[in-house]
């Protein structure tokens, strides 16, 4: 009985066994796709537009790709593929991660499609399972149940996704997080001052104006915080940027 298709594309071999020899590969066809979003947005990558960016037909295309999904998948996966693991192997685990984190965030930033790409879920390939498996290494000796680092690597998927995007919202309005928590604070303690919100007016004494951190401290603070909220103490790493 013959065996049904894999679903995964990267189950599937990237070229048939017989016929004539494929003209494009995967890593090119993906690198067109990269190129699309990074000029003109995730909208703009359509399997007619890859063809043509190719100098291709549209149709030659299903030879390697099924669907614009899978065509997803592996522009995600290269985009994967920029992460770097050198700053990692300290033997703390929080360090370890948080320099994870960084390299996530750069490559967020550097290709926000990914963003809108990833929104309902991450595609596994070869790269994704790499991150994780350095991931997992940092964990290694951490005393906590496989699913519980599990979870934790998946919380902090979620939180770099989040804090890229609004950083990249942001951008978009022409400044940066600490400026528009500026701008937040202001009308809050304004708020805060008129006497009906004692609890606001307690946490917000004590801030200073003008004393918020840089967008890249903020990242390291929050990011350590849920890390060491759901896996440990935060005596575990060194301070984080200023």
């Amino acid at each position: 009985m013959t065996e049904p298709p894999a679903h995964s594309i990267w189950l599937r071999p990237e070229r048939a066994a017989r016929g004539p020899v494929p003209t494009f590969d995967r890593d090119r066809i993906a690198a067109a796709g990269v190129a699309l979003a990074d000029t003109d947005g995730l909208p703009a990558v359509t399997m007619r537009a890859v063809a043509d960016a190719l100098g291709a037909g549209p149709a030659s295309l299903y030879r390697y790709v099924a669907t614009r999904d899978e065509l997803l998948e592996l522009m995600i996966d290269r985009v994967n593929g920029e992460i770097s693991y050198t700053e990692l192997g300290s033997g703390v685990w929080l360090d370890d991660l948080l320099a994870l984190a960084r390299q996530s965030r750069s490559v967020h930033l550097a290709h926000p499609w990914l963003l809108d790409a990833t929104a309902t879920g991450t595609p596994v390939g070869p790269h994704a399972v790499t991150y994780l498996e350095h991931a997992l290494t940092a964990l290694a000796d951490l005393d906590a149940a496989p699913r519980t680092k599990l979870e934790a690597i998946a919380i902090l998927n979620a939180v770099i996704a989040a804090l890229t995007r609004a950083e990249v919202t942001r951008r978009l309005t022409g400044q940066t997080i600490p400026q528009w928590q500026r701008a937040q604070a202001e009308y809050l303690t304004r708020i805060a001052t008129a006497g009906r919100h004692p609890h606001l007016a307690a946490a917000l004494a004590g801030q200073t104006p003008g004393s918020e951190d840089s967008t890249e401290a903020l990242f390291d603070r929050i990011v350590t915080r849920v890390l060491t909220g759901l896996l440990g103490p935060d005596d575990l790493a060194t301070p984080p940027r200023s």
